[in-house]
């Protein structure tokens, strides 16, 4: 078992260099105009492109600065699903395009068109997709793109750059490393539109420096998914997949669940079938060339943390593998917490490790009443029957999506994903990433002789009756209004 590779340093990129980059891509997106389907089409194709042709050394050199992360793990979940995504993008493109028309009186459509330069700053867990998928949604709108690469991933962050730069123009697109005070200034330039994905913590600093200078911001930023086994669930199938999204990417990923509400009389049975679950995943663990490394030491002691505090307010500790957790190669046993105590950090803490808290419950309000005072997180799990109390769940909690009797689903449903609170605001994917970065223009022409003002600025005698008119018109439409509430 080797040690990992220390990771290097991230450089600083200077301010006046960002300031360079979107006074580059502006020029160019004013002097092109609205770009038709056909340039977008063809610039969503380069940047798929681009990540394809890298893909063996992207995934290799993720490996090498995650620590440990199989190059499957990357190929199938960063990349592969990208082909997907752009196809989406190019097959509804031409229709999202068209102006919409307005029904009403005066006639009047909506335009379609691009903000101008979006920012995309990235996260650590999946660089590469949470890079890549925005700003395909991006390009579709018509805009050009800065991306802002995670400074945990040096050198992968260097391949990504190199792969974009082979195939589009840094006024296209381009790609910006940099350190955390990189970041920073990222999220003070004055772009059109910047989209966050990390931590909420990370994203109020982003939001709040983006809000100086007015530029809208999407966050996507995960929080503590809650998964509720109803009464009349699938104890095995519960378990099992449970387990298996938990597990995802070494649990971090931000669609991991955090916490499991369980009826007390099956808490044991489905304690111990996702013990065993996790062990038919992982019978090793330390060892195990399937096992993702927490991403650097300070995540590995914060994971550790999170446990051993549990443990010494009460909480009762199951491994799935008698193991212990290895600083070496930075891995921590799949681990299940029971009877974890109400002032326990994990309780309030994304865990985004493969940790795992169970609380056993009588009634089916309390795991909805517990959800509801907290939070909104990124998604919610359900395991059970398409009856009543799924429908009570739906209706007396919030998060940004919601699968039933599985994991992550709704996020690779062709919708809008996204957060909601302290979750994150805004939403993308396909045609809701496209509108995302589009901004509606209403544009509106006057066919009647009569000018929608004229009678606002027309003579006093005109004005005066108005005046009549519209004192006649608030009258009549308080009384139906009084009518329709039944009051006197």
């Amino acid at each position: 078992m080797s040690p990992l590779i220390p990771a290097p340093a991230p450089e600083h990129i200077r301010r006046e260099e960002l300031d360079r980059l979107v006074a580059l891509q502006r020029a160019a997106f004013r002097a092109e105009g609205d770009p038709t389907a056909e340039v977008r089409r063809h610039r969503i194709d380069r940047l798929v492109l681009a990540v394809l042709d890298a893909a063996d050394e992207l995934a290799d050199t993720l490996a090498e600065d995650y620590g440990r992360r199989p190059s499957t793990l990357t190929k199938a979940s960063e990349i592969l699903g990208l082909v997907e995504e752009a196809r989406r993008l190019r097959d509804g493109l031409e229709g999202w395009m068209k102006p919409t028309p307005v029904d009403g009186q005066v006639p009047a459509f909506i335009q379609q068109k691009p903000l101008g330069v979006v920012g995309v700053i990235t996260a650590w867990n999946f660089p590469v997709g949470l890079a890549v998928r925005p700003a395909l949604d991006a390009l579709a709108a018509g805009n050009r793109v800065i991306l802002k690469f995670t400074d945990v991933h040096v050198r992968t962050g260097e391949v990504f750059a190199r792969a974009v730069s082979k195939y589009l123009h840094e006024d296209q697109v381009t790609v910006v490393c940099g350190d955390v005070k990189t970041a920073q200034e990222f999220s003070d330039l004055p772009l059109d539109k910047i989209i966050f994905t990390g931590s909420p913590a990370v994203g109020r600093l982003v939001a709040s420096a983006a809000g100086a200078n007015l530029v809208p911001v999407t966050l996507e930023l995960g929080g503590k998914n809650p998964v509720v086994v109803a009464p009349d669930a699938d104890l095995d199938l519960a378990a099992h997949r449970v387990a298996g999204t938990r597990m995802l990417n070494g649990g971090q990923v931000c669609l991991c669940p955090d916490y499991v509400f369980v009826p007390r009389q099956h808490i044991q049975e489905f304690t111990a079938s996702l013990q065993a679950e996790l062990a038919g995943f992982f019978p090793t663990y330390v060892d195990n060339p399937a096992a993702v490394s927490l991403v650097n030491e300070r995540s590995f002691d914060r994971v550790l943390g999170l446990i051993q505090d549990a443990e010494a307010k009460g909480a009762k500790k199951i491994t799935a593998v008698e193991e212990e957790p290895s600083r070496k190669v930075r891995l921590i046993p799949p681990t299940l917490l029971l009877n974890v105590p109400a002032d326990a950090w994990i309780t309030s803490e994304e865990v985004f490790g493969p940790v795992l808290s169970i609380h056993p419950y009588d009634d089916i309000s309390e795991p909805l009443n517990y959800i509801a005072d907290h939070p909104s997180p990124l998604a919610a799990y359900w395991y059970g029957e398409d009856g009543e109390d799924f429908h009570r769940f739906l209706n007396h909690t919030n998060s940004g999506g919601v699968t039933r009797n599985d994991g992550l689903l709704h996020h690779s449903a062709d919708a809008p994903f996204g957060g909601v609170g302290n979750s994150g605001t805004g939403a993308y994917g396909g045609k809701a990433g496209f509108d995302e970065f589009t901004h509606r223009r209403t544009v509106a022409a006057q066919t009647s002789p009569l000018g929608y003002t004229d009678g606002m600025v027309g003579s006093a005698l005109l004005a005066q009756g108005l005046v009549v008119g519209i004192d006649q018109a608030i009258s009549g439409a308080a009384a139906e209004i009084r009518e329709r509430l039944g009051l006197r």
